[in-house]
């Protein structure tokens, strides 16, 4: 079974591959518009060599600048666009909630972070999960909701899609939180049946809680 690819090592791949495509388009639109290395330098103000590794895909730190400046010169647009592909990384802020749940289960349960979903080439991950005799529970940590239905439909998906037998929204003590957690509680209440109080004293004791639970810490 091959490792997971890491969020950094695909960006690194994938602005290699990206920029293998535009140095090829760029190579043959030069060569069909009848441009020398040398003319279509100094159109874009880049030097003549860093044109020729361009075009064989070996500048993999040439700013974007300088590719949309050569493609200009042989008669093409570059333009850049950005998509959403797994989670994001979490401020130190994050780590401190999790580390006050943990503090809060037995020692007896196995706990991990940053978890990967099961489906090959899916990027999204667990913050962490807590796993015991016949269970296993996704922790997804929020340290400031602006979105609650938003956050409850991801965490219910990441559920679905990572087969887990419950989850646990893990959130910060805050007021701004603690209001949305109020407004939105009979919406909530289906999909998080367990309270605090019973997810955290069978977390202690190392038994499975359920059910999913929405935990305020």
């Amino acid at each position: 079974m091959g490792t997971r690819e890491r969020p950094q090592e695909r960006a690194q791949r994938r602005i290699a591959e990206q920029l293998g495509i535009a140095g090829r388009e760029i190579h043959l639109a030069r060569v069909g518009a009848g441009l020398s290395l040398r003319e279509v330098a100094a159109a874009s103000g880049v030097s003549r060599t860093m044109v020729w590794r361009i075009e064989r895909g070996s500048a993999p730190e040439v700013p974007l600048a300088a590719v949309s400046r050569i493609a200009a010169a042989v008669g093409l647009e570059a333009s850049l666009r950005l998509f959403p592909v797994g989670d994001p990384i979490r401020d130190v802020a994050h780590v401190v909630l999790l580390g006050r749940l943990r503090a809060r289960i037995s020692s007896d349960l196995r706990w991990r972070t940053e978890v990967p979903l099961p489906t090959v080439g899916d990027l999204r991950a667990w913050d962490a999960t807590i796993a015991g005799l016949g269970f296993v529970i996704g922790v997804e940590a929020e340290t400031r909701i602006r979105d609650l239905q938003a956050v409850a439909r991801r965490v219910n998906l990441k559920q679905k899609d990572g087969e887990l037998d419950h989850v646990v929204l893990l959130v910060s003590d805050t007021r701004a939180n603690r209001l949305a957690l109020r407004l939105g509680a009979a919406e909530l209440r289906e999909a998080f049946p367990v309270s605090q109080r019973d997810c955290l004293r069978a977390l202690r004791d190392g038994r499975d809680p359920g059910g999913s639970s929405i935990i305020v810490l």
